[in-house]
């Protein structure tokens, strides 16, 4: 059992205090025995020479044994003090007040050692105090003041070791309470690091997406312009329509960060309308669904869109594909599985951008897999598995 620290160290310094008014009444009392009792000059001068000694050790030298963690210089502590009581209650039996110094003793032992080195050390303490009665009175007379003595010790110590568990209990508290404190100031920092990628998710994800279709769409009218005014017009009215598709999500994302870029429809058709939006865009893209759809968590369905979102700006973007497929497989129970797959020129994962690492980040968030292979001139695939 080890109390340290500077808490227990300043909550104890009200210990050597007490040792020191219950000593100087010891030694107050001898005094006052003293004057009826006149010594000779020498014994009197080794009795003053011991008593300074047992009080100055048994305050500035206890504050520094207790700073150690040596069990030998804690014993040796004891035994020393001991010694010097042993010549002021033993050798000088006629000086009867300096018994009553060796209670101090008995609670410094409490907070000092463990119970299998105290146990001995208050086993000696309470027979020095009984020692002195034993050589002048009888059996009798011994008994009862032997029980006192004894309450008297197991008192001290029952009472110092309350003490020390109540601090050690305090201190164990406080330091608890500091890593609380420190937890949540680390939840909190996780809590919106994740928030600021949700955002930047988002960010990307939705208006990314709008922003590349309607820059196809504007460079496929600039590219018409003086051939077919009519489909150069029409394709510039869809990147109005699509400018102000996004306008109005980027204000539902403002006004609520939580919006769904599917706001609640099914997921077969939020994926046709986005393949639409595609094919508008001069990408020939064709979509299939597997098995029968069936209700899925709003997480999972805004992943799969997302998803399928991400890979078809890349197609625009990078793989001068020619025919993009997107399938969501619904067979397995368990499980639904996206695949988007494209006929260009393939492109390295490993330098994918932020909008590969959102789905990822997406996916693995839902507990699911997220796959992408490429070879150069076979084209992108990316794969999708979301528990259902």
């Amino acid at each position: 059992m080890s109390f340290r620290g500077r808490d227990t160290l300043r909550f104890f310094s009200i210990g050597d205090l007490a040792f020191a008014v219950v000593v100087c009444a010891s030694y107050a009392s001898a005094a006052a025995a003293l004057i009826f009792r006149p010594q000779p000059i020498t014994r009197l001068a080794v009795t003053i020479a011991v008593a300074v000694l047992y009080l100055i050790l048994g305050t500035y030298g206890f504050v520094l044994v207790r700073r150690s963690a040596s069990r030998v210089l804690h014993v040796g502590y004891f035994l020393v003090q001991l010694s010097f009581a042993a010549i002021l209650t033993l050798k000088y039996d006629s000086v009867r007040g300096f018994s009553i110094m060796l209670l101090p003793l008995a609670g410094q032992s409490a907070f000092l050692l463990s119970t299998r080195l105290m146990v001995p050390i208050c086993v000696l303490i309470f027979l020095m105090l009984i020692m002195p009665l034993i050589s002048v009175s009888r059996w009798v007379d011994v008994i009862p003041t032997s029980i006192v003595h004894g309450a008297a010790v197991g008192l001290v110590v029952l009472f110092t070791r309350m003490a020390v568990r109540e601090r050690a209990a305090q201190t164990k508290l406080a330091e608890a309470n500091q890593r609380l404190r420190e937890h949540a100031a680390q939840v909190e920092e996780l809590a919106t690091t994740k928030e600021r990628n949700r955002l930047a998710r988002e960010i990307h994800d939705s208006l990314g997406h709008y922003l590349t279709v309607v820059n196809v769409q504007i460079g496929a009218a600039h590219a018409m312009l003086s051939q077919d005014q009519t489909r150069a017009e029409d394709h510039l009215l869809k990147a109005q329509n699509l400018t102000q598709e996004g306008l109005a999500e980027v204000r539902r994302s403002v006004a609520a960060l939580r919006s769904s870029p599917i706001d609640g429809r099914p997921l077969p058709y939020a994926l046709t309308k986005l393949i639409e939006q595609w094919n508008t865009a001069g990408i020939n893209a064709t979509l299939q669904f597997i098995g029968e759809a069936r209700e899925v968590t709003p997480q999972v369905n805004v992943t799969l869109y997302r998803a399928t979102q991400e890979a078809l700006t890349n197609v625009s973007k990078h793989a001068q594909a020619t025919q993009v497929e997107v399938v969501v497989d619904y067979t397995n129970q368990d499980s639904v599985r996206l695949r988007v797959a494209d006929d260009g020129v393939g492109s390295s994962y490993e330098h994918a951008g932020f909008g590969l690492l959102g789905v990822r980040e997406r996916v693995e968030l839902l507990r699911g897999e997220m796959r992408a292979r490429s070879e150069s001139g076979k084209g992108f695939m990316l794969e999708v598995e979301l528990p259902a």
